[in-house]
């Protein structure tokens, strides 16, 4: 099939980034542009001619601007087969023309909505109807039409038309598709605010899952699997997904979760933290009143499985920082922190033996991560769960032993809590002075849990608090820490032993805190 040369252009957009440029190029080649509202006012105050589609269909735009495009004279030059006798017939017969090109992007109704305290109202304004339905058009009849839904596609289409008057059908059906999800994700987005409205379950009836792909990755998990990395449209908070990569080698499948388990660990401090990760487990985190001292004891926590980690960081990093981390014998695969300095990115990127490896992302401004779900895939369907984000109320912990926490236990409970909760589950942490010491992650029992925290911990396990993502459901565990010295525990409670657990900890003289709330993180 022979693409026909583009004459027309049907332009009218929401998000007008790029657009005068683009426009212009098209004027340049020789294209005639109309365009409608906003879209029309914009091209002219640049000074770009444009017919107004309120003259050529010699009917005006109506009723705040919900009527403008929805007319025979519209869609039957854009849904027109260049082909087909009859209809190229009924074009002249009407004295319609042909759009070859379709320039549409839809209000922004999701943008809209995510803000705090829209009324319904303004949200309904928000609903396109008429660029859905241009989109659609265009997109169906992408044999004759080019559609362009997104300002990154301008620049190949304008590079095809300034070649050879035309784009090609491999395009113009790549477009097309690409249309069809962006209707699809659009229609996604207004169906679940109004299910959100409307419904009494806050799970709707029916989860569309809408990601745009960012990258093919080099492999998955394994180097036998393929993986791609998606992005989701509405992702608010800082994330690694839309970070800005400043160094490094491409980022892998694993180096994916690991910066996201990082970056949700220091997320959760207000203080400098600083985390690092393993195989998607902490082996390593602190807080300090400066990012250099945190990210210091955290890299001391457990300094043979830093080898080779990923790390988190909530500040911007700063030279200081930075010549931590070229400390001879270090190897790191990644960093992911808020910004980074010129200088630390000059010394990270110069200094260290892995110097040209490094991953750097910087993510901009860390918020605490807003509420959502979380989705998990199984073999004929999904999860969905509430994400576990919001910190715990600390006004229902109850000590639960006759000893109470010192000032500086609490502290140190505290933290052990807040980590606790992102370690695998069956988990166990030991923490002092806001570091962790130790951790046992994954294990099928919590008695094998503690003995590895234990162990990782070492000498330093001596005056240590514990905690646990779920209660101890005999008192062994107990009694094993108490052995290797840890000095205060904290636990969500809820066993039916409760009561000769806390007899052990008042025998070895331990407080414990009851959180009644369980972190289990399969």
């Amino acid at each position: 099939m022979q693409s026909p040369p583009i004459k027309r252009a049907l332009i009218s957009v929401s998000d007008k980034m790029g657009l005068a440029g683009f426009a212009r190029g098209l004027a340049a080649a020789g294209v005639e542009i109309y365009s409608t509202g906003g879209t029309r006012k914009q091209l002219e105050s640049e000074g770009i001619p444009v017919c107004d589609v309120a003259k050529y269909t010699g009917f005006p735009e109506m009723m705040d601007g919900r009527l403008k495009t929805l007319h025979p004279a519209v869609h039957g030059g854009i849904l027109c087969r260049h082909d087909n006798r009859q209809d190229m017939k009924s074009l002249a017969e009407h004295g319609i023309v042909t759009f070859e090109l379709v320039v549409v992007n839809l209000y922004p109704f999701e943008t809209t909505v995510a803000r705090d305290g829209v009324a319904m109202e303004e949200a309904i304004e928000q609903i396109d109807i008429g660029g859905p339905t241009m989109v659609r058009a265009a997109a169906k009849n992408h044999a004759f039409v080019t559609i362009a839904t997104g300002t990154e596609q301008y620049s190949e289409i304008l590079e095809q038309i300034n070649s050879n008057g035309c784009t090609t059908l491999e395009l113009r059906r790549k477009l097309a598709g690409e249309a069809f999800a962006h209707t699809a994700r659009y229609d996604r987005a207004i169906a679940e605010y109004f299910a959100g409205q409307t419904a009494e379950c806050q799970f709707p009836d029916t989860l569309s899952i809408c990601l745009s792909r960012k990258a093919v990755l080099r492999y998955g998990e394994n180097p036998h699997q393929k993986a791609a990395l998606y992005s989701k449209p509405d992702g608010r908070a800082a994330n690694v997904v839309s970070a800005r990569q400043l160094n490094g080698k491409e980022l892998s499948y694993n180096n994916l979760l690991d910066l996201d388990s990082a970056l949700a660990i220091v997320r959760g401090f207000a203080e400098p933290a600083a985390a690092v990760i393993k195989h998607n487990n902490p082996c390593g985190a602190a807080v300090a009143d400066n990012l250099a001292d945190a990210l210091r004891q955290a890299m001391a926590g457990d300094p043979l499985s830093a080898f080779g980690s990923v790390l988190g960081l909530n500040r911007t990093v700063d030279a200081a920082t930075a010549e931590v981390l070229t400390k001879p014998g270090l190897f790191i695969e990644a960093v992911v922190a808020p910004d980074f300095q010129q200088e630390a990115v000059e010394i990270l990127t110069t200094k260290p033996k892995w110097k040209k490896n490094v991953r750097l992302l910087k993510v901009g401004e860390l918020e605490l991560a807003p509420e959502g779900c979380v989705y998990r895939c199984l073999d004929g369907g999904m999860l969905v769960q509430e994400a576990d984000v919001l910190p715990d109320p600390e006004d229902i912990w109850k000590v639960v032993t006759q000893t109470k926490p010192t000032d500086d236990q609490l502290a140190d409970l505290q933290f052990a809590w807040t980590m606790v909760r992102h370690v695998k589950s069956n988990a166990i942490v030991l923490c002092k002075d806001r570091m962790l010491l130790g951790a046992g992650a994954g294990q099928m029992s919590r008695v094998d849990s503690v003995e590895i925290a234990i162990k990782k911990a070492a000498d330093r396990a001596a005056g240590s608090v514990l905690s646990s993502d779920a209660f101890f459901p005999f008192p062994d565990s107990i009694d094993q820490a108490a052995a290797a010295g840890v000095a205060a525990v904290i636990q969500p409670g809820g066993s039916k032993k409760d009561d000769e657990v806390i007899a052990a900890c008042n025998r070895h003289g331990l407080p414990m805190i009851f959180t009644g709330r369980r972190h289990f993180k399969h």
